[in-house]
């Protein structure tokens, strides 16, 4: 039986699908600190060590949570137990697989993330995805974080969407993504491609996705200045709040455009 053609729904994490960085759900509170606090030092350390945003909060989540609590993939995962979602998030996924599939497309949910890939793991909306790209750590064999093992930042995102892009979603395999692809070979075609976002760290995604022929969503909470400005440059097609229920306005936003690739899918086949 033909594989449908694939929709790639992709996901910022924090304050996209998330009203908070996950971190602060729990692991800062087990410092005994504020996000306000944490964040602080991190930005420090990166300072003081002209270091990787990303990397720099990574050492600090060790170097700070030592003689205060510990840290393995087994905790990290607990985190995500604690971490909030918008309104609609649990059942979104399965809406849109729905309404894909109602319209001749195979829905895939992408979370590409600057946060901690095993808090995502933990979290209840896991399973929801088909590939996690985040930053995340090197265990030894007792499950205790030595080093990083991956840090994504907001220009690291962009590799991700071209792994999508061409089906080449192992992040070992660079051989593959950096050889000549023909568009008619590649899995995931940019116009099938959905990036939803909620500010300027996710802005090398939106730009990519949009201006090759995709589109971008960004979304607002508390602050929809910055999503404004997000649509005033061109960054993003569409703006719209934090709520992803049923009938929302994400939702008909989605659909629509889903709509829409099964439209060109069938003008595509009577050519």
């Amino acid at each position: 039986m033909k594989e449908k053609p694939i929709l790639a729904m992709m996901y910022d994490f924090d304050r996209t699908l998330s009203p908070r960085d996950m971190e602060e759900y729990a692991f800062i509170p087990g410092l005994g600190m504020s996000a306000k606090e944490f964040w602080s030092i991190c930005n420090q350390t990166a300072i003081r060590h002209e270091m990787d945003g990303i990397l720099a909060y990574m050492l600090e989540m060790l170097r700070l949570s030592e003689g205060k609590q510990l840290v393995t993939r087994g905790t990290l995962n607990d985190v995500g137990r604690h971490v909030e979602l918008f309104p609609g998030v649990g059942t979104w996924f399965s809406r849109v697989n729905a309404y894909a599939a109602s319209k001749g497309l195979q829905a895939e949910h992408y979370s590409i993330s600057s946060g901690i890939k095993e808090i995502i793991e933990g979290t209840s909306i896991a399973g929801e995805f088909k590939k996690i790209y985040a930053a995340s750590f090197c265990y030894n064999e007792k499950g205790v974080p030595f080093w990083p093992a991956t840090a994504v930042n907001y220009t690291a995102k962009t590799q991700f969407i071209y792994r999508i892009n061409k089906g080449v979603l192992d992040i070992n395999e660079d051989k593959l993504l950096n050889e000549h692809m023909a568009e008619e070979e590649k899995r995931v075609p940019f116009s099938r491609m959905i990036y939803i976002g909620d500010g300027m760290t996710d802005v090398p995604c939106m730009k990519l996705t949009k201006e090759n022929g995709g589109h971008s969503i960004g979304i607002y909470h508390t602050d929809r200045e910055v999503a404004e400005g997000l649509l005033r440059y061109d960054r993003v097609d569409f703006i719209v709040p934090a709520d992803y229920s049923e009938g929302s306005e994400i939702e008909q936003t989605v659909f629509r455009l889903i709509d829409e690739m099964a439209g060109q899918l069938e003008e595509e086949e009577h050519e």
